[in-house]
């Protein structure tokens, strides 16, 4: 269906229009006395009614949803066709259906949880049963979808709608290559179709940007971004300590239920175990939580089952729910990303409490997260180059082993590739499109640079005497921004820094607590064989389950492990404090290793992997744990090729095995003696040294190999 076959907008009656859109507003908020903002109406009159592109820079809360419900009620009442909902969050989605239902609005998901009624709905869509369908932005790409149902939808959509369109420009806070992905879908649109992009974390730049990719004629409309529900506070604690005690001792002060944002996902199960431990109703929350679980979790926030949940950012965008506050335990690495979290509470209420509890090592974490930009140019003109040479699709697993980079990373790269049109995703993995293709290095370096001032500013923000919320605001280029009244500078929260001392004595002996588990490696890296190495399928000759003192993002003796492997510290001694964890450590994990001669069976002997960066380091903890056992050190993972430098191959397993390989081997001083070996190194990044090691020192005659390190990267 064209403009033309709808009715004329100059011969529209606006006022009737309205009138109908109050109605279909009223049943998808389930009030009789809803009445449209001029701005929602403004926004739903040029989707409906003028068929034009609209960008709405709202505020969380604002009411975007019910833009394009509503907007989407009025065109299905006209006869056009589905609404597509690109949304990047299945949290979102959720959120989003049952919205659209209570409208009478018949809406369905395709994502990667719901694989079995991909086909139904494919039929539902293509017998007009959908109203409005909700994609994930990796959906466009999966070549299926977008060879055989991406060209019907853009034949057959009466509504495109982007939400979260920050994501679509590479200098906002959260993009994601697979937005970009839209600028095909916009133009393979029918002449007509309206489109609608929203967010709530947009300055001056992105809005522009993305205005720019919607269009010319693209209406832009940018609204207030104070939050007024939200009174929002920095506390200030000198160890992590008390941190936690803070926390423990205040959480149950915090109105309703919330979120405890937290930066890495070992941090979510930390602070969630201790606050459990202190008496709250709390749960973990992360990307690696199961979706089944996710799923019942946010349930149980939204309904207020249980106090909070500790979470990563995975707990983001558009999730929806009445919260009464929200509690950062580290600072986000900008102040946009930080107004996109605390924009979760305040929903549907009067009054939501915001703290911020930043900490010296958040710094550190936002170090490791840039380090994961855009790569350099040689290293993706070389997988262009390989991609070139084989003339045939390659997967991302077989392209790590021509290519020194990690999985996540190399995707990330070759989707952006994508849709700069040198690669193209299909059936079996990627191929080169013979296209020629530039590396910005201009763009993409002031990118980092934004980077830097946005962490620049986060510290700001947590220095500055002024209104807090006023600080969000000019960050987001509200030209409206004005002291709020109710934040702790501007005198309307009081927060204290008392904690008491039984909770920190209870936080201080959780976080002196070492041990976390080294799972083994379970299966060798696809492709090794283009590397020479006759390594495929089930490691059967590896390690158990080892131990670590801590990671290295941990609250306790990760940030003394931070201190140790930090560039500039001079290699020497396992310190002291180390020492006594590491005891502790395999005293809870071999207690038949007492010091006093190690039980039959418990340790044999020690071998360590030598260093070329800590020598001393390794060797001193080696010689250390002898000592202490009563065991012999009986020889090392040796280096035997200086040539091959610490840390090749680190971004990738496949090329970390072929690097190992070729820089290590075992050298023994005799025959093994009986018993387990214990496998000393100082740090674990990826787990293959201590695979190879172990898988040698099997083929050695080692009947059992228990890997101890001092830290963990994961």
């Amino acid at each position: 269906m064209t403009a033309a076959d709808l009715e004329d907008a100059t011969d529209v009656d606006r006022a009737a229009v309205r009138a109908e859109a109050e109605r279909h507003l009223r049943a998808l908020v389930g009030r009789d006395d809803a009445a449209l903002r001029e701005d929602q109406w403004t926004a739903i009159e040029a989707l409906a009614v003028d068929r034009r592109r609209a960008l709405v820079v709202q505020r969380t809360g604002w009411g975007k949803s019910a833009v394009y419900f509503v907007a989407t009620a009025l065109l299905r009442a006209r006869g056009a066709g589905p609404t597509v909902i690109v949304s990047p969050l299945l949290a979102l989605m959720r959120n989003q259906v049952e919205a659209a239902e209570r409208a009478g609005i018949h809406a369905v998901t395709i994502n990667s949880t719901n694989l079995e009624d991909w086909e139904r709905v494919h039929a539902d869509i293509a017998e007009g049963r959908v109203d409005v369908l909700l994609v994930s932005p990796e959906r466009l790409n999966n070549p299926s979808f977008r060879d055989e149902v991406l060209p019907r939808l853009a034949a057959t959509t009466g509504l495109l709608v982007v939400d979260e369109a920050h994501c679509i420009s590479d200098w906002g806070h959260d993009f994601r290559p697979d937005y970009r992905r839209i600028r095909t879908l916009l133009g393979d649109l029918r002449a007509g179709v309206p489109v609608l992009a929203t967010t709530a974390t947009a300055n001056e730049r992105v809005t522009h940007d993305v205005a720019e990719q919607l269009g010319a004629d693209t209406l832009t409309l940018r609204g207030s971004l104070d939050r007024e529900s939200l009174r929002l506070g920095v506390v200030r604690l000198p160890s992590p300590q008390r941190r936690l005690a803070w926390l423990a001792d205040h959480l149950a002060e915090q109105p309703g239920s919330g979120i405890v944002y937290c930066l890495t996902v070992a941090a979510t199960q930390e602070i969630a175990d201790f606050l459990r431990s202190r008496g709250h109703d709390v749960a973990a929350y992360s990307g690696q939580t199961d979706p089944t679980e996710r799923q019942a979790l946010e349930a149980d926030l939204a309904a207020g089952r249980v106090k909070a949940l500790v979470a990563t950012s995975a707990l983001g965008m558009g999730f929806d729910a009445t919260l009464g506050f929200v509690v950062n335990v580290g600072a986000p690495s900008s102040p946009v990303a930080y107004y996109q979290q605390v924009g979760r509470a305040g929903r549907g209420t009067d009054e939501a409490t915001v703290v911020l509890l930043p900490a010296p090592e958040d710094r550190d974490i936002w170090a490791y997260f840039a380090s994961l930009a855009f790569p350099r140019e040689e290293l993706v003109q070389q997988t262009l180059q390989v991609l070139a040479d084989e003339g045939r699709p390659l997967s991302t697993a077989v392209l790590e082993t021509h290519v020194e980079l990690g999985r996540t990373r190399l995707e990330t790269m070759l989707k952006v590739l994508d849709v700069d049109g040198a690669v193209r995703r299909v059936r079996g993995g990627w191929e080169s499109t013979g296209q020629p293709w530039s590396y910005d290095a201009e763009r993409y370096a002031r990118v980092a640079e934004a980077r830097e001032r946005e962490q620049a500013a986060m510290l700001d923000y947590l220095a500055t005497d002024g209104c807090r919320m006023e600080f969000l605001r000019r960050q987001l280029d509200d030209p409206e921004a004005a002291p709020c009244g109710r934040c702790d500078n501007c005198g309307g929260l009081s927060l204290g820094l008392e904690v008491s001392d039984a909770a920190v004595e209870e936080a201080s002996a959780r976080l002196a607590r070492p041990g976390v588990a080294v799972a083994p490696r379970k299966m060798w890296p696809t492709g090794l064989a283009n590397l020479g190495l006759d390594l495929k399928g089930k490691i059967t000759d590896g390690a158990d389950e080892g131990r670590a003192v801590a990671r290295m993002t941990d609250l306790g003796h990760g940030q003394a492990l931070r201190e140790l492997f930090r560039d500039g510290t001079p290699d020497g001694p396992v310190p002291v404090p180390l020492v006594r964890a590491v005891v502790e450590v395999l005293g809870d994990w071999l207690p038949g290793a007492t010091g006093t001669g190690a039980v039959a069976g418990s340790v044999g002997s020690v071998v360590h992997v030598e260093s070329a960066t800590r020598p001393t380091l390794v060797a001193d903890l080696a010689a250390g744990l002898s000592r202490y056992l009563q065991v012999p050190v009986a020889g090392r993972w040796a280096l035997v090729d200086a040539s091959v430098p610490p840390g090749r191959g680190a971004a990738n397993s496949a090329q970390r095995v072929a690097a190992l390989g070729r820089r290590h081997d075992l050298v023994l001083d005799g025959d093994l003696p009986p018993g387990p070996v214990l496998l000393v190194d100082d740090r674990t990044v990826t787990g293959w040294s201590l695979t190879l090691a172990a898988r040698a020192l099997r083929r050695a005659g080692a009947a059992q190999v228990l890997p101890l390190v001092l830290a963990t990267d994961s």
